[in-house]
């Protein structure tokens, strides 16, 4: 049965006659492509801060979602998108002064090489974006990524996203490194190997008679993994695709917006200045906005050949909410507070001993946790990340889970996150495995 593409007939069967209900209806109206989280489905009517809740006011830790990052509902991103909805909601062909106001605060916040921005709606639209600027400005048409990387969902971005699987084939143009992981293999080699690991990609584009265009990577390896160690390991790596004419684009739609704790791009940590970073998610707090800051040269170029328009993208209450939540992050010191609380939560979880622990990793607030059968053979153990995930949400706090083995727990909450929030995050997972 297509209503339960997610979990078993029997699950189906146990759940509670109103969310069985809701499960039909989406199928019926929404048909098969879509997925649920969970074995139980989580049914959320409300949120606020670090909370979400269900129908029946019970409350639920949200440990994930970094869609809302100052947090769930914020008043004053609220405010200053139902203001200016009162007002005008207009796009960029007209002028007006709250997409100048948020172009330049953004901008402010990244070295003054990157000083000019695009506006779109989603991290996919900016990648897709990104893509079309790297082949008009280099005439190329390769693209280098890692192994399980996501970058977005259209067309042409989905070809270079091997983590949404083989349904969705890599394009000719495309091709794969492996992610610098950090746990399997000595760090100190991270910056050496994966430079190589490039510049191979490069060789064998060029081989086949393909231009390389760009290397793109999400500066934390999200879905690869969450590998943030040594700082500076992208280096070897951006020279390698500068040596042959290519750009090197920093996704920064997970990592970006002060989630590292260092600053408020990932990209940072790597004493690199990429040639473009994409930006989503985040970025508006839930409402859709989206962008890709350059490097004026490369849209001088792009803008004498092509033109650009997006009816949505930086709109007047798009770029009144993107414009809120970057003095939300400045204003009740976000960063900081991702540095504070992150550092608190990779200790407590380390702390807790449990053998199936086998690495405890990430920067700020966003944290991974590789689960394994063996500390000495570091086997993934993905069934004890299932247990973990569904073990959690049973106790109402929701986290995921990555990797090439979905055996890592993925932990990234609003940054609004506190340490009594990292207590009752720890305690649970505490609990759960012991139960096991």
């Amino acid at each position: 049965m297509s209503m339960i593409n997610a979990f078993g007939q029997a699950d189906f069967a146990r759940l509670p006659p109103e969310e069985q209900v809701l499960i039909e209806r989406r199928a019926r109206v929404l048909g098969p492509a879509y997925r649920l989280f969970y074995e139980r489905p989580v049914h959320l009517v409300r949120g606020e801060g670090v909370w979400l809740y269900g129908p029946n006011g019970e409350r639920y830790l949200d440990a994930y979602n970094n869609v809302a990052s100052v947090g769930h509902c914020h008043p004053r991103v609220v405010e200053a998108i139902a203001a200016q909805l009162a007002v005008l909601n207009t796009h960029t062909r007209y002028l007006h002064e709250t997409v100048l106001d948020y172009a330049e605060a953004l901008t402010a916040t990244f070295p003054p090489e990157l000083s000019q921005v695009m506006l779109t709606c989603t991290g996919s639209e900016a990648n897709d974006l990104a893509v079309r600027i790297a082949r008009t400005v280099t005439g190329g048409t390769g693209i280098i990524v890692t192994e399980l990387a996501y970058h977005g969902v259209t067309a042409t971005v989905a070809e270079f996203s091997p983590s949404l699987g083989r349904a969705v084939p890599l394009g000719a143009h495309v091709r794969t490194v492996p992610a610098p992981d950090s746990y399997r293999r000595a760090p100190a080699e991270a910056a050496e190997r994966f430079g190589a690991e490039v510049r191979a990609a490069i060789a064998d584009l060029e081989r086949h008679g393909i231009r390389p265009a760009l290397l793109i990577v999400d500066t934390i390896f999200s879905s690869d993994g969450i590998f943030a160690e040594p700082r500076g390991f992208l280096k070897p790596a951006v020279d390698a695709i500068r040596e042959v004419g290519g750009l090197f684009v920093a996704d920064e739609v997970q990592p970006g917006f002060g989630r590292t704790g260092d600053a408020l791009w990932g990209f940072e940590r790597h004493g690199v200045v990429p040639d473009m970073v994409s930006m989503g998610k985040p970025m508006g707090n839930g409402y859709p906005v989206a962008g890709l800051v350059c490097r004026p040269a490369l849209l001088e170029e792009f803008g004498r050949r092509a033109r650009y328009f997006n009816t949505f993208g930086g709109s007047a209450v798009a770029a009144a909410a993107a414009l809120a939540v970057l003095g939300v992050i400045r204003d009740e010191a976000l960063v900081a507070n991702a540095a504070t609380v992150g550092t608190y939560l990779r200790e407590r979880l380390r702390a807790v001993g449990h053998p199936a622990i086998g690495d405890v990793r990430g920067a700020g607030l966003f944290i991974g946790v590789e689960l394994v059968r063996d500390r000495a053979t570091k086997e993934p153990a993905p069934e004890i990340a299932t247990r973990l995930v569904n073990g959690l949400r049973d106790r109402r706090i929701l986290i995921s889970a990555a990797g090439p083995h979905a055996n890592i727990l993925k932990i990234r909450p609003p940054l609004v996150f506190a340490v009594e929030h990292a207590d009752l995050l720890v305690g649970a997972i505490e609990e759960v495995l012991n139960a096991g």
